[in-house]
């Protein structure tokens, strides 16, 4: 194992392979802890490490194991996280205080982007970034996904951010730091469930070389903010806005009625809307999720032929 912070410990094939600059795409661990239920969660981790193996990259899949900030989690500590009971959600805010022992945490995609980040991998993949929530205008809630983004270099593969949130601010928001969207075959920024959500990006790709060279020439800028790249879920898999919307209209009702705030309410809308749905939303989430692991890791293998 490799400590790069003292805090941070890298399996000993994840730290070789980013010695020699080889493709590696770092994965989070929410979707385990409180993205799905127990134990479809651990599964869909392992299909996404396979995914990306596929591809030819090495899986990093990050998390906090007994007071360890680990990048390139073993299946069965993957396993010990789900089942643990006391994994907590992490994020830039809280992640720190949680590196003690007998401390348990999933990493959000601003705690992976940061662990990522000092860990020297560049691809990230996730479902869906988050970003400014509904209502923020009042409460204030915009996800730490954003001030991640603006902080580390990463290039963070997504479906768009949750359909959740607000996304034409999320998108405005993205401008204003000065992140970078990009379209993997879109001209729009994808809306989580649906391919298209009527906001644009700023550059379109069809090719993954020439996306690797975009990104590529962000980070030699040393602009000093991530990427977002925005792979639309596949058309067999998108779910009808008809369906969704209502359903998310729904959620954020109940939450609201439940008092359901801060780092929990994600969790709870994307839960809820599963259950509203009849478990569609939850197999998009899915499908979306291997999509993108798979694009992640293309993107490094393009990214390492520098």
């Amino acid at each position: 194992m490799r400590e790069p912070s003292g805090y941070i410990v890298v399996a000993e094939p994840i730290a070789k392979a980013i010695a020699a600059r080889r493709r590696v795409v770092a994965l989070e661990t929410t979707l385990v802890t409180h993205g799905f239920p127990h134990p479809r969660g651990v599964e869909i981790s392992a299909m996404l490490e396979a995914a990306v193996a596929a591809e030819g990259a090495l899986p990093a899949t990050i998390g906090i194991v007994d007071g360890r900030l680990r990048v390139g989690l073993q299946r069965g500590e993957v396993a010990q996280l789900a089942a643990c009971g006391r994994a907590v959600k992490l994020n830039l805010s809280n992640l720190a205080a949680h590196l003690v022992p007998g401390g348990w945490g999933s990493t959000t995609v601003a705690a992976t982007v940061m662990t990522a980040h000092k860990a020297g991998i560049r691809v990230v993949a996730t479902g869906g970034i988050g970003g400014v929530h509904r209502g923020a205008a009042d409460t204030g809630d915009v996800s730490a996904d954003m001030t991640a983004l603006a902080r580390f270099p990463v290039a963070v593969v997504c479906a768009g951010a949750k359909a959740v949130l607000d996304l034409p601010r999320t998108r405005e928001l993205l401008e204003t730091l000065g992140v970078p969207v990009l379209g993997f075959g879109t001209d729009e920024f994808p809306a989580f469930y649906s391919r298209e959500g009527g906001l644009g990006v700023d550059a379109r790709f069809d090719d993954i070389s020439a996306l690797a060279n975009a990104v590529r020439a962000h980070f030699n800028l040393d602009v000093g903010t991530g990427v977002v790249v925005g792979n639309p879920i596949d058309r067999e898999h998108e779910l009808p806005a008809d369906v969704w919307q209502p359903a998310i209209d729904r959620a954020i009702v109940d939450a609201e009625r439940e008092g359901v705030r801060g780092r929990e309410g994600t969790p709870f809308l994307l839960e809820r809307v599963r259950a509203l749905t009849e478990g569609a939303s939850g197999l998009s989430h899915e499908a979306l999720l291997l999509g993108n692991a798979t694009l992640a890791a293309r993107l490094a293998v393009a990214l390492s032929r520098e």
